[in-house]
């Protein structure tokens, strides 16, 4: 790429201004009330709290694994091997409600944003750094109180049990993700975290050979396989030096897995006890016959009424066939289903579901410092485990349900605006320049295209009809706007 002779120098604290300005364009609160501050000035470190109910596990070899940045740890991993190949997976989830009680003025802040927003200019948390950063989090060599899900894995990977309880535990190593997926890959040296804890190493193989089997047999039993198109921009000082594609690998796969069965054991839990829950639904696709438009485009028939296991087996089949457009059509996929959403069921009803995971049972609830739902949920169980009633009434829980679908939107958009205005800060001095693309998307005067390298998406100047997604194009990058996040490409004459 060869520069363009003039642009404007746009830095860190520019791209942190526009992702305030979005957030206040979608009702968002990017600071903090006074009231909330005042609090957080009245606490004075992490819950302390100790009952007959909260069992000790401090002695475990729990450990985080997350993104190499993350600072706020909701959740922690351990196993344990038990007779004729089971495997016992424990995942204990940071109790926020300890220290942050229902309708005090930090929840009331958490209720109003619903989630933290991030962009990497700027995280805009959704509890007080101190709190999520600290106090409420499972940080390493500190011992904290959490909610353990504790589940029973068979050796053909089948869950044949789960408990939920309250425990003390500690963080004994804080690990990454890209650094342990590679050493499980075999493609890096074992990290330090693992290495110095001894014990760890085979924790973290049985724990990922688990992973796999789950992976397995959801995949089985027909959820979709998706890879999303998730550009970072990377920073040196304040400028923006490079755009990379997160990518996903084993020990991601390893925490979802295990996120997924904590999650459905909350839900299982809360259904068992006649309650209701505040459940993550995927609904059938209502744009499925555009789904078998966009299928036929690839010689595949699916069904003309929505059927998960076909689809699966049509991403299965494309991600074989071509795993450089894999991601793009996975985008187009996703969008064409629609967004997920927060419902109320109550114990009993016929469960909507989870048409992506293949799952009827499924709430948030392993990442309370970061999610309002995980937060409303947890109060849920901790009430139900001491046999006090639920802190919410059904009509407060459909309220926050439509709440909080409506605020995790107006979070999706908002960090997807920073993105596009990172992405069109690095290409700004590159306007002239050529790139090979594919295109993403078609909307009825203009297309998308997603470029290569760098990865990065914007609209091209050119009409296509459905069936051209996924056609490799040469764009030429002819303008961008940093602060409206825009990126214009034209075709390049070849």
């Amino acid at each position: 790429m060869t520069l363009s002779p003039q642009h404007k120098q746009y830095t860190r604290m520019d791209l942190a201004r526009i992702a305030t300005r979005a957030m206040l364009e979608r009702d968002l609160e990017p600071e903090f009330p006074v009231q909330a501050l005042l609090q957080l000035k009245s606490l004075s470190g992490p819950s302390a709290e100790s009952t007959s109910d909260i069992v000790d596990l401090t002695h475990l070899l729990w450990c985080s694994l997350d993104n190499d940045d993350s600072r706020d740890l909701d959740q922690l991993t351990v196993s344990a091997q038990e007779k004729d190949g089971v495997t016992l997976i424990l995942v204990a989830v940071a109790d926020v409600d300890g220290l942050i009680k229902q309708d005090c003025p930090i929840d009331q802040h958490a209720r109003k944003n619903t989630a933290s927003v991030y962009t990497c200019a700027k995280v805009f948390p959704m509890l007080p750094e101190r709190l999520s950063t600290d106090w409420t989090s499972l940080n390493p060599n500190e011992n904290r109180i959490a909610l353990v899900t504790e589940v029973r894995i068979s050796s053909a990977g089948v869950i044949t049990s789960t408990r939920i309880f309250r425990a003390k535990v500690r963080n004994k190593a804080k690990l990454a993700y890209d650094s342990v997926s590679a050493w499980i890959e075999g493609k890096g040296d074992m990290p330090a975290g693992i290495a110095s804890v001894p014990g760890l190493a085979q924790q973290i193989e049985a724990q990922d050979r688990v992973a796999q089997m789950l992976r397995c047999k959801r995949f089985e039993a027909g959820a979709l396989q998706f890879e999303n198109f998730q550009p970072k921009a990377i920073f040196r000082g304040d400028l923006v030096i490079k755009i990379e594609q997160q990518a996903q690998n084993r020990a991601r796969q390893l925490i979802e897995e295990f996120m997924i069965a904590a999650n459905k054991s909350i839900a299982d839990f809360l259904t068992l006890q006649g309650l209701p829950t505040l459940k993550r639904v995927v609904r059938s696709p209502d744009r499925w016959a555009s789904i078998v438009e966009l299928a036929q485009t690839y010689g595949e028939a699916l069904p003309t009424e929505p059927d998960h296991l076909a689809l699966a087996s049509f991403l299965s089949k494309r991600k074989a066939a071509d795993p450089l457009r894999f991601p793009d059509l996975s985008l187009v996929i996703v969008k064409l289903m629609g967004t997920g959403e927060y419902v109320v069921e109550q114990a009993g009803a016929k469960p909507l579901g989870h048409f992506g995971l293949a799952v009827n049972h499924y709430t948030h609830s392993t990442a309370p410092n970061r999610r309002y739902p995980d937060l409303i949920t947890l109060r849920m169980v901790k009430n139900a485990l001491a046999k006090l009633p639920c802190p919410y009434s059904h009509s407060a829980l459909q309220s926050l349900a439509q709440h909080c679908s409506a605020q995790e939107d107006a979070v999706r958009k908002v960090e997807r605006r920073v993105r596009k205005s990172e992405a069109a800060l690095f290409l700004n001095p590159y306007i002239g320049n050529t790139f090979d693309g594919v295109i993403t998307g078609v909307a009825d005067h203009h297309t998308w295209v997603r470029i290569f390298s760098p990865p990065a998406e914007g609209m091209l100047m050119s009409r296509f009809d459905l069936g051209a997604i996924g056609k490799k194009v040469k764009v030429l990058l002819d303008s961008t706007d940093v602060d409206l996040g825009y990126i214009n490409f034209k075709l390049a004459n070849t």
